[in-house]
């Protein structure tokens, strides 16, 4: 088993800046892909950004030059600097990941999500 947990969250002001943190842990023989996505109410869930195992980043439209995905490949985690909040990057974000095992198999696995809120 994989658990992903996320932490960083919280409620600021646009303008201001938050950095999210996703580590993983438990039975991990790699990590390949990481990724960030969100999701507000009554909408569905989207690609933030992403970063391959080798840290090659994606990024949505909307965020590109304010955030910035990056990982620590020994820690197994993914963090998330977001500069110029607006308010409607307000949504709950999720980590993603893909995790290899032993076994040559890749699983899929998403944290629990943190809720980024940011006011006018």
């Amino acid at each position: 088993q994989v658990q992903l947990v996320e932490s960083g969250g919280g409620l600021v002001q646009a303008g201001d800046s938050l950095r999210l943190s996703c580590a993983a842990s438990g039975s991990i023989f790699s990590v390949n892909a990481m990724a960030w996505y969100r999701q507000a109410p009554g909408t569905q869930r989207d690609l933030v950004a992403g970063s391959t195992s080798g840290g090659i980043p994606d990024y949505a439209d909307s965020v590109k030059g304010r955030f910035t995905i990056s990982r620590d490949n020994a820690k197994n985690t993914v963090y998330l600097q977001m500069n110029s909040l607006k308010p409607e990057d307000t949504a709950r974000y999720y980590c993603y990941a893909e995790v290899g095992t032993v076994r040559m198999k890749t699983y899929s696995y998403w944290g629990q999500g943190t809720q980024v809120t940011v006011s006018s």
